[in-house]
């Protein structure tokens, strides 16, 4: 028989939080239904607004060491609601599911941090340093007004954190079989290269940019950035949109539009990027203008205390120990690490994240709030 509610309390929190329509940037209720159960827990609560953005910044303990659990109650949209095999909102146990949008992004894992530092102060009122969460709705949409801004605001009254756990989906297969311990960079550039509109017939009373700019393209997504390192893989390019002309056949066009985004290792700096870029551009001669936009610098923990304690206590809950990667996209785990804090990633299994019938299997559900807990015990325990 599948577990319920009166079983399992992080169940019935993830159900509660999942029934918050929180499409992004709406929190839609679930920072306080979280920050009034931290209440209860002995935490301090603080509400931070940016903008339209929601963020809740809550403490427990005044001295020591700080771990904080990190996450966002924002969802992307549930898209055609007939393709869904229930309300994408109502949290339905289908099988051995537990569907929502969310479910894995991340209501469950939120659920899973709340019960668990509820349980570990209920068993350890007196334990060793601080426990922290710092939850945002704008993780799923731009990214300005959340994760971001609070540590703004932490940083400059000298708040220092000293562990995070991230409560990103980072589980492949099983939950548990996967950690991230870093994220690549990512930096975005808006590539107009000019020439001369003109007659196709013509092609001497033009420039056509297309022409030109194939060789500089060819040598951007073949350029060898770095050979990454034993935690990162190569830097990479890769060109998503390329747009010119007015749809004629009869038109050679005056300018083409290319966005190109690169992912990369601790190997190599965005302004270092941004340089041979532009170099290699100049080399080919053409006439251009580029905008960039970097949405995280690379960050690493290596192993050290945090690192051995979601590892150890992931092994006690599966049996199993998680394999440690970097891969993948973005976090907000990226707006922490620069801090000085060491940060890790973990929660339950990405396969269905933004899809419809998004969903998590009941049984991990108990399991994740073991992990954290485990977490807990290892960091805040003689």
């Amino acid at each position: 028989m599948p577990i319920t509610d009166e079983q399992d309390p992080t169940l019935a929190l993830t159900r509660q939080l999942i029934a918050r329509p929180s499409v992004t940037p709406d929190d839609a209720g679930c920072q306080q239904l979280m920050g009034e159960r931290l209440a209860r827990a002995g935490f301090t609560i603080e509400n931070m607004r940016f903008g339209e953005v929601d963020n809740l910044w809550a403490t427990r303990g005044d001295h020591g060491p700080l771990l904080v659990f990190a996450g966002h109650t924002d969802v992307v949209p549930p898209g055609d609601i007939a393709t869904w095999q229930s309300d994408p909102f109502q949290a339905s146990i289908i099988g051995p599911n537990l569907v929502g949008r969310g479910a894995s992004d991340m209501k469950a894992s939120l659920a899973a941090m709340v019960v668990a530092s509820e349980n570990f102060v209920n068993e350890h009122p007196d334990h060793l340093g601080r426990i922290g969460f710092l939850i945002t709705s704008d993780e799923e949409g731009p990214a300005k007004e959340g994760t971001v801004k609070v540590m703004e605001a932490l940083t400059a009254r000298g708040e220092r954190i000293d562990w995070c756990v991230v409560g990103e989906p980072s589980s492949t297969r099983e939950l548990g079989d996967l950690v991230k311990n870093g994220r690549r960079g990512s930096i975005n550039a808006a590539l107009v290269i000019h020439g001369k509109q003109g007659h196709i017939a013509y092609p001497h009373l033009a420039d056509n940019p297309i022409h030109r700019a194939l060789p500089a393209l060819n040598a951007l997504i073949n350029e060898p950035w770095d050979a990454g390192n034993d935690f990162f893989d190569p830097t990479s390019l890769q060109i998503s949109t390329v747009r010119a002309g007015q749809g004629v056949t009869n038109v050679i066009p005056g300018s083409l539009e290319v966005l190109f985004n690169l992912r990369f290792s601790t190997e190599i700096t965005a302004e270092a990027i941004r340089e041979r870029c532009e170099t290699l551009l100049r080399q080919h001669d053409l006439s251009f203008d580029i905008d960039w936009s970097l949405s995280g610098e690379p960050f690493l923990t290596t192993p050290g205390a945090l690192l051995d304690a979601v590892t150890e206590s992931i092994e006690a809950v599966t049996g199993y120990q998680p394999m440690v990667s970097t891969g993948g996209g973005t976090s907000d785990g990226r707006f922490i690490a620069p801090s000085g804090a060491q940060v890790v990633e973990v929660g339950h299994v990405n396969e269905t994240i933004h899809q419809c019938n998004e969903h998590v299997k009941l049984t991990d559900v108990p399991r994740l709030t073991e992990i954290y807990r485990g977490i807990l015990e290892r960091l805040l325990l003689d």
